[in-house]
């Protein structure tokens, strides 16, 4: 067993500086400001392969035998580990096989070999990728790299946690990804060592939590399945000799959803202008839930932002689910009486809110069901207040905000064709964006016509658009046009668009 001694020595005489950088701590002033905690995130997407795995892979690699660097080197990765191996390789002039799932994006695939690593293309999945890469090395007599579970790997991510005390040497509390445990253990074990009183948490996402199941168990255990939207961190299973000095050195394990690493993602891009991937956010996350839980003001906290390889197609994902995570959000299902001006009058019970999103089809004769998103600036406690007035006014309502069901789908899917034959015509509009935008867009369009179909969405745009649909006779048609150039709104007819005859339209 390695002493903590022996890592101490280990990380202070690393390598790693032959290929990888220091990294600046740097200052989140906005969200310094709004947790009263002095707070900075440690910039790991800066390597040269924009992440922390370089540290690692290099220290592994630098201190083989020269018998071992003759064979060479293997390793199984979709990420960034591979990137690390290839680069240290290419720096060291040794030859490194990375064996990739035959699933992996072109992009990892590409960025591997750009890096020096020869590819392999092996399995449909990372277990099948990582059995291949045993059996060469068994068969070649390569040098198997590890992503974490290792002493070497270890140390050269416990470097981490020598810069930040010689950039911080008054920091308090230290947040650190948890996925298979070799940086939480390198960063902790090199700290607690020279400062026993600072705070070293370590941060899981709630799909990914192995960590914490071994902690539990007192022993690694394997998950049943993770969730692949922090991909960086989705390990079934700790490793052993992370998780011995995860368990003796960190002080505590934070579990954090998807909706609270796309909030910290946020959070990132709006103080540094940085896009980490979800796993590079996820220290912050944790970080910003720890803070709200115990309630501490004036800490000195870091966080790891551990790297910056994202899909950017992700992002989408990001954008809608980041307001819900800081709670700047709330999602509600609003039933209305199904009669002209119940729109209009829906939106006066809400107030001057900004409402960030708004669905209707028809479907009854009777009662109408709103999908209805609304910008909070107060929580919780404002949804719930929200919540409580429209219902004292009548309003039958259900908080939809912690739905992964109607986060995930059901708010893409409100609509389909309606029950009965429709004669309505389809109209876009685009409006000033700016909070009551939407109550004065219902109100300049009048009680005259019914609305048959609606759909609003806040983009953080200068204007909002609206997708509306009006039973209109054909004797109406003129008079609802000049109605329309009158109010002064960008508008245009879409109903000979091919996704509404398909989806939406009456005509069957």
């Amino acid at each position: 067993m390695v002493s903590a001694a022996d890592y101490l020595r280990k990380i202070l005489l690393s390598p790693v500086y032959e290929a990888a950088r220091v990294t600046p701590l740097q200052p989140l002033k906005k969200l310094s400001e709004r947790l009263g905690n002095h707070v900075t995130l440690k910039r790991e997407d800066l390597q040269p392969v924009h992440s922390f795995k370089l540290r690692g892979a290099y220290h592994k690699i630098a201190t083989l035998t020269t018998e071992q660097k003759e064979h060479g080197v293997i390793a199984a990765s979709a990420g960034n580990h591979a990137q690390g191996v290839a680069l240290s390789s290419a720096k060291l002039g040794i030859k490194a096989i990375i064996v990739m799932p035959k699933t992996t994006p072109d992009i990892k695939v590409d960025a591997v070999r750009r890096l020096g690593g020869n590819v392999m293309l092996h399995g449909n999945n990372f277990d099948e990728a990582y059995a291949e890469s045993r059996r060469l090395s068994d068969v070649e007599g390569y040098t198997l790299i590890p992503p974490f579970d290792d002493v070497e790997v270890i140390a050269g991510q416990g470097t981490i946690g020598k810069e930040l005390l010689e950039q911080d040497t008054r920091l308090t509390h230290v947040f650190v990804p948890v996925g298979g445990g070799g940086l939480a253990a390198g960063v902790a074990v090199y700290l607690k060592q020279l400062l026993p009183d600072i705070k070293v948490i370590g941060v899981e996402a709630d799909g990914s939590a192995c960590l914490k199941a071994a902690m539990t168990a007192g022993k690694p255990v394997s998950l049943d399945r993770v969730s692949l939207f922090a991909d960086g961190v989705a390990v079934r299973r700790i490793g052993e000799e992370t998780f011995r000095l995860c368990d003796q050195y960190l002080d505590e394990v934070v579990t954090v959803s998807n909706d609270q690493i796309c909030a910290a993602l946020k959070d990132i891009f709006d103080d540094c202008r940085a896009i980490a991937e979800p796993s590079g956010a996820l220290s912050l996350a944790g970080l910003k839930a720890y803070c709200e839980r115990e309630q501490i003001k004036g800490g000195r906290m870091a966080a790891i932002l551990s790297g910056a390889n994202v899909n950017f197609h992700s992002l989408r994902y990001v954008s809608e689910r980041c307001e819900i995570g800081e709670k700047r959000e709330g999602m509600l299902a609003v039933t209305i009486p199904e009669r002209n001006g119940a729109f209009l009058d829906f939106c006066r019970n809400l107030g001057p809110r900004m409402v960030t999103e708004f669905n209707y089809r028809y479907s009854h004769a009777e009662q109408a069901t709103l999908f209805v998103s609304v910008r909070l600036t107060g929580g919780d406690q404002e949804l719930g207040q929200i919540q409580s007035q429209l219902e004292q006014n009548g309003y039958p309502v259900v908080n939809m905000t912690e739905s992964e069901l109607a986060k995930n789908h059901v708010r893409y899917m409100i609509g389909g064709r309606p029950p009965r034959q429709l004669h309505e015509r389809l109209y876009s509009f685009k409006f000033p964006e700016q909070p009551g935008a939407l109550m004065r867009f219902l109100e300049t369009l009048g009680f005259r016509w019914n609305i048959s179909l609606f759909h609003y969405r806040n983009h953080g745009a200068d204007y909002g658009r609206v997708l509306c649909a009006f039973e209109l006779p054909d004797q109406d048609v003129d008079a609802f046009h000049t109605y329309l150039r009158e109010i002064g709104y960008a508008w245009k007819e879409v109903g000979d668009d091919p996704a509404y005859q398909l989806f939406l339209s009456s005509n069957r």
